[in-house]
């Protein structure tokens, strides 16, 4: 992810890699503010209740930091189509999104992050876009160093991964 959240770091450039379309959401998301970005992400998650990380490389602002998986969602791409396809060209896995983490706004005036729950389907996660990946348990989410735009949902994931209330995931058809 290398959108920036609002805070201190406002107004810091947003290196190119994520951001969306012009706001129009073709699955019924809300839009964003006019001329802004949409960026989808997925805190995935094992059997074990850990949540997939990913260390960025590139670019340098941002190498090393860790993320959520996801992307930028394309003209005329549906918000969750684009998670999926993330998914697929970062770390070649098929995915099943679950219920949303949370949103929040980006530096870059009109941009938001959407981050959702998900697991793995098919295949294991593969180094294709990132230099390491780790599974972390709720213990260790401040072991790594997260984007700033993470940082708020990481709070959130940690509060959802150690409360009492189980992740609710949509009936399977």
């Amino acid at each position: 992810m290398n959108a920036d959240v609002g805070g201190p770091r406002a107004g810091a450039p947003t290196p190119p890699g994520r951001g969306a379309t012009s706001g129009e959401q073709a699955d019924g998301g809300a839009p964003g503010v006019a001329g802004g970005r949409l960026v989808v992400a997925v805190a995935l998650l094992d059997d074990e209740r850990r949540v997939l990380a990913a260390r960025r490389r590139e670019p340098r602002a941002y190498a090393g930091m860790w993320e959520f998986p996801g992307g930028k969602v394309e003209p005329d791409e549906g918000e969750l189509d684009a998670l999926v396809r993330e998914c697929r060209e970062e770390l070649d896995v098929e995915i099943e999104i679950g219920p949303p983490l949370g949103e929040v706004g980006l530096a870059s005036p009109g941009w938001i992050l959407r981050v959702w729950f998900g697991r793995v389907t098919a295949r294991s996660p593969r180094l294709l876009d990132h230099d390491e990946l780790r599974w972390l348990a709720a213990a260790e989410l401040d072991d790594v160093r997260w984007m700033p735009a993470d940082g708020p949902l990481v709070e959130k994931l940690r509060r959802a991964l150690t409360g009492p209330e189980a992740i609710r995931w949509p009936e399977r058809p």
